[in-house]
C-alpha cells in the first residue's frame, strides 16, 4: 500500500538526515571510531575498485585510488569558498550533475546542507567525509572515504580548477555511491540533481515555445535563489557534445548563473550569463568575452556586471540569442511557493509512494483502456480557492524511484505521465467505463523518460482523481507523487478498502423439491459417494473435472487438489474432511455464480481471465481488496501473460471467501481486527 505523508512546503527539507551506511552508523560515529583506532576510513559499501566505477564494462585504463594527501601537499576540502569555478568535468558524461553543482554554489544555505562545512583535512581528519541529498522525500546522509580514482596522479573524474581542493570531487563520489556507481551518472537532466540538492520542485520550458515573459520568469527565479540549467537538443547520438561554430555544445548541460538588463544607446538589452561545466569552450558571438558590444555600455555598469564573471567556461550572451540557440530551460524552485512570482506563501504538500506492478497495477496510459483503470488512483479534494482568485492552484509532480541504481540490472528510466479527472462520488476505485466515457480535466503535457514529470494547474474547486502511469502497460516501477496546493487539500489513495459483503448461502432444498439439475447432480454424487454418503477431496476433483471438461468456453486442464481442498474447507461445516450432498448443493449454487462471473469478465472469450480484471470479478463476488492484496493475487495465480485460468480463479475466490468468513466469525465486535494465539493462527493457516 502506498505510504502517505503531509507536510508544509517549507518543512519538507528540514528533517534530520538519515544514515545510509549498511551498518547503521552515522558519520560522527564512524569518524570517532577511526580516530580512536588511528586508522583512515575505508568504505565497505563503496569500495575503491572497478565495481564502484562501472557496471557494464571493465576499467579501461590502469586506475589508482588515492587519497588527497597522496595526490598533493596540503590538500584542502574547500579553498577560499566553494564556488562554480571549482567544478571541472572529468571523463564521466555527467555534465548535467556538474551544471547543478555550479548552480548550487550560488545558493549558500542549500550548499551548506549538501556539503556540510564541519570537515576538512586538518581538524579530526580520518579519511571520511559526508554529504546530504534529498531522496524520495527523505534527506540522506551519505558517507564516503576520500580515495579517488586517478591516472598518473591526476583525478580523472570531477575536479577543482585548484589542484589541492577536493570538495567537488568527493561530492561527485558520494552522489555516485547513492546511485550505485560512477557509470550510473552518465546522462541525465540537470533538474534531477537540482531537486536532489534542494528537495525543490522543477519547471521546464521549451525556449521556442516559452511565454513571452520568459526573461522575467527566469530573473525572478534566480533572484529567489532558484537553480537553473539549459541545454541544446540533439537529433542523433552523433551530435552529442558536438561543438557549433558559435562555440556552443549540443546535448550538453549548462548552468545559468546570471541575468541582467543593460542600457545600450538608449535601448534596454537583456543579457544572460551561462557556465559550461567543462571550464572552457565558450560562446563567441555578441556579448561574448572581449566582444565590442561591451564598449557600448557605461563603464561602471560594465565593471559591475563583469566583476563576478569567471574567466573560463562562463560567458554572457543576449537573451534573444539564447532563445534562438538553446532549446530547454530547467528551473528548480527551492520551495513550492517559488512558483508564484510576487507573494511568498506557504504551500501545502502531500506525498504518496506507490508502484506499478505488472498484472495488477501497471495499466499503462489512456491508449490502453482495458488496463488503464487498474493504475493506482489518488483522490484530491480542492475546497478553498486561492487568496487572489476563484480557482485552486496545484502542482502535481510524479517521480520514478531508484532508476539509476537499477541500470546495472538492465533497467533505465520509464516513460511516465499522469492524468487528472473529475472524481465521481462514492467510488473507492474507478472502473473502466468511467474512463471510457469521461475526458481528463488536466494532464501532463507529454509522456517522457525523465525521472520526474511536473505540471502546474489552476482548477475550480472540486474533487479530482489523479492517475499516474507508465506509457505502456506491464512496465514495473516504484513512484512518488507530490501534490502542492496553495490551500490545504485533502488527498487519499483510492482502492485501499478491504471488505467483504458475503450473504449467508441459501438453505438447500429438501429432496422432494429438487430441480431436474439437482437430481442429476444427486445421481452423479451417489456414483462417487460411499456408504457414508459423502465425497472426499479426490472424488470431488474427479466429479468437478468431469463436469468442467464439457465446458469448452473455459480453459482449464482440470482442477487441482489444492483447489478442491479449499472447496471442502469452505463447505465442510461438520469438519469431517468430506462434503455431503446437502453441502455440495450449496456449493454448486455458488459454483454457478462464480462460473458466470468468470465468463462475464473473460471479455475476449479466450477461456481465461486477465489478472487486471480480477479486481472487478472479486468485487462482483462481494469481496473488495486493496492494491497490495491484488498484487499478491496476481503474482500467485497469473501466468507470464497476466492470464488466470479457471482453476487459479476458483482457488483464489474460494480461499478468499473462506478467509473472510473465518475472520468475520472471529471479529464479533466488527472492529476489523481479531486476536489469536499461535495455535489458532497455525490451524487457520493450514485449513485455509
Amino acid at each position: 500500500m502506498p505510504l502517505q505523508s503531509s507536510l508544509s512546503g517549507r518543512d519538507s527539507s528540514s528533517g534530520q538526515a538519515e544514515s545510509t551506511q549498511s551498518d547503521g552508523k552515522s558519520f560522527e560515529q564512524l569518524r570517532h571510531e577511526c580516530l580512536l583506532k588511528g586508522v583512515l576510513f575505508e568504505d565497505p559499501d563503496f569500495p575503491a575498485n572497478g565495481s564502484s566505477l562501472f557496471f557494464s564494462q571493465s576499467v579501461p585504463v590502469q586506475i589508482e585510488w588515492k587519497r588527497p594527501r597522496e595526490i598533493c601537499k596540503n590538500p584542502k576540502f574547500i579553498l577560499d569558498g566553494a564556488d562554480r569555478t571549482d567544478i571541472c568535468q572529468g571523463q564521466l558524461g555527467d555534465c548535467w550533475l556538474l551544471a547543478a553543482i555550479a548552480s548550487l554554489t550560488m545558493k549558500k544555505e542549500a550548499l551548506a546542507r549538501v556539503v556540510p562545512p564541519d570537515q576538512d583535512f586538518d581538524n579530526r581528519y580520518a579519511g571520511i567525509f559526508h554529504f546530504q541529498f534529498w531522496n524520495h522525500n527523505r534527506w540522506l546522509d551519505v558517507v564516503v572515504d576520500d580515495r579517488l580514482p586517478t591516472v598518473r596522479n591526476q583525478l580523472i573524474m570531477l575536479h577543482s580548477a585548484s589542484q589541492n581542493e577536493f570538495w567537488s570531487a568527493l561530492l561527485e563520489k558520494a552522489y555516485a555511491k547513492m546511485h550505485g556507481s560512477y557509470e550510473s551518472l552518465k546522462g541525465g537532466s540537470t533538474m534531477e540533481a537540482m531537486e536532489d540538492f534542494t528537495g525543490g520542485v522543477g519547471e521546464m520550458y521549451e525556449t521556442k515555445a516559452a511565454p513571452s515573459n520568459l526573461f522575467t520568469i527566469m530573473k525572478k527565479a534566480l533572484d529567489r535563489g532558484s537553480m537553473m540549467g539549459c541545454s541544446i537538443d540533439i537529433t542523433s547520438s552523433a551530435e552529442s557534445e558536438a561543438k557549433t561554430s558559435t562555440g556552443l555544445v549540443k546535448g550538453h548541460a549548462y548552468s545559468i548563473t546570471g541575468l541582467e538588463e543593460v542600457n545600450v544607446r538608449g535601448q534596454k538589452v537583456q543579457l544572460i550569463r551561462i557556465r559550461n561545466p567543462w571550464g572552457e569552450v565558450e560562446w563567441n558571438g555578441a556579448w561574448s568575452d572581449n566582444s565590442r558590444e561591451w564598449n557600448y555600455i557605461d563603464t561602471a555598469e560594465k565593471t559591475r556586471i563583469l566583476q563576478n564573471s569567471a574567466e573560463d567556461g562562463e560567458f554572457w550572451m543576449e537573451f534573444e540569442d539564447f532563445r534562438r540557440n538553446y532549446d530547454k530551460v530547467e528551473i528548480c524552485n527551492m520551495t513550492p511557493d517559488s512558483l508564484t512570482d510576487d507573494t511568498k506563501q506557504q504551500w501545502e504538500v502531500t506525498v504518496f509512494e506507490g508502484n506499478w506492478i505488472r498484472g495488477s497495477t501497471a495499466g499503462g496510459c489512456r491508449n490502453y483502456i482495458d488496463t488503464f483503470w487498474t493504475n493506482p488512483q489518488f483522490k484530491l479534494a480542492l475546497e478553498d480557492t486561492d487568496d487572489d482568485d476563484d480557482v485552486c492552484s496545484v502542482v502535481i509532480a510524479l517521480m520514478q524511484k531508484n532508476r539509476r541504481k537499477l541500470r546495472k540490472e538492465g533497467l533505465d528510466m520509464e516513460t511516465i505521465g499522469f492524468a487528472v479527472y473529475e472524481a465521481p462520488d462514492g467510488e473507492d476505485h474507478v472502473g473502466k467505463d468511467f474512463f471510457r466515457y469521461n475526458a481528463s480535466k488536466a494532464r501532463s503535457r507529454t509522456y517522457i523518460n525523465l525521472r520526474e514529470v511536473a505540471e502546474r494547474f489552476t482548477l475550480p474547486p472540486g474533487k479530482y482523481l489523479v492517475v499516474p502511469t507508465t506509457f505502456q502497460p506491464h512496465h514495473e516501477a516504484d513512484f512518488l507523487i507530490r501534490v502542492f496546493s496553495e490551500k490545504k487539500a485533502e488527498a487519499l489513495e483510492m482502492g485501499s478498502k478491504v471488505d467483504a459483503d458475503l450473504p449467508d448461502p441459501p438453505m438447500p432444498s429438501p429432496p422432494e423439491e429438487e430441480t431436474a439439475e439437482e437430481k442429476g447432480l444427486r445421481r452423479l454424487f451417489d456414483q462417487l459417494a460411499g456408504e457414508d454418503q459423502a465425497i472426499s477431496v479426490t472424488e470431488l476433483q474427479q466429479m468437478l473435472n468431469g463436469v468442467l471438461s464439457r465446458r469448452k468456453e473455459i480453459k482449464c486442464n482440470g482442477l487441482s487438489l489444492s483447489t478442491c481442498h479449499s472447496i471442502i474447507n469452505l463447505m465442510d461445516v461438520d469438519n469431517t474432511g468430506k462434503i455431503e450432498f446437502q453441502e455440495f448443493k450449496v456449493f454448486w449454487e455458488r459454483m454457478k455464480k462464480w462460473l458466470m462471473l468468470f465468463l462475464s469478465f473473460d471479455t475476449d472469450r479466450s477461456g481465461t481471465m486477465s489478472s487486471y480484471e480480477l479486481r472487478s470479478a472479486l468485487k462482483a463476488a462481494g469481496m473488495q481488496l486493496n492494491n497490495q492484496l491484488l498484487q499478491l493475487m496476481g503474482l500467485r495465480y497469473a501466468n507470464e501473460s497476466h492470464e488466470i485460468d479457471f482453476d487459479g480463479y476458483l482457488n483464489c475466490i474460494v480461499r478468499l471467501e473462506n478467509m473472510f468468513r473465518v475472520f468475520q466469525a472471529m471479529d464479533r465486535s466488527n472492529r476489523g481486527r481479531v486476536r489469536m494465539n499461535i495455535m489458532q493462527f497455525l490451524m487457520l493457516s493450514m485449513n485455509i
